[in-house]
């Protein structure tokens, strides 16, 4: 298959699948380069191809990067969910002939490698538990320092 711009590609793609916008198939690319860069250094570029888990990674990383706590609701509004999506994308950019493939390639590389809204989350979520005193409560919260008692307290 001829290569052909990947802007010409996603336009094309979008035509007839719009499960993905514009944005998520630039953000896919950018994604991509930095996952090369982060991997490859500075080898050629014949050296592009990565692992559909290498990528998936990427994509956690460049997002985090760009968007950090708002990664996985900019990800959403582009129609990106879960590691499938960039799988998706990825196999729609190689039909379009914007991107290379290798033998072992295949849309099964990209499944259940990782919970990609977990991963975006992960950094955001507390280290460790705040745990409350057992007075017998289960709902109540913990203690609160130097904020008022309340009546119940007093």
């Amino acid at each position: 298959m001829q290569k052909i711009r990947f802007e010409e590609a996603a336009k094309l793609i979008r035509k007839e699948d719009d499960r993905y916008s514009l944005d998520g198939y630039r953000f896919l690319r950018d994604a991509l380069d930095h996952t090369v860069k982060n991997l490859r250094g500075e080898e050629l570029e014949e050296h592009r191809h990565v692992s559909g888990p290498e990528l998936l990674q990427g994509v956690v990383e460049y997002a985090l990067k760009e968007f950090g706590s708002m990664s996985v609701s900019v990800l959403q509004t582009w129609g990106i969910t879960a590691g499938d999506d960039i799988g998706e994308m990825v196999f729609n950019l190689i039909n379009a002939g914007a991107f290379g493939r290798s033998e072992e390639d295949s849309p099964a590389d990209f499944r259940d490698v990782l919970d990609l809204q977990a991963e975006l989350l992960a950094p955001y979520r507390p280290s460790r538990k705040v745990l409350a005193k057992d007075n017998g409560n289960e709902n109540e919260p913990p203690a609160r320092g130097n904020q008022p008692a309340k009546s119940s307290e007093i």
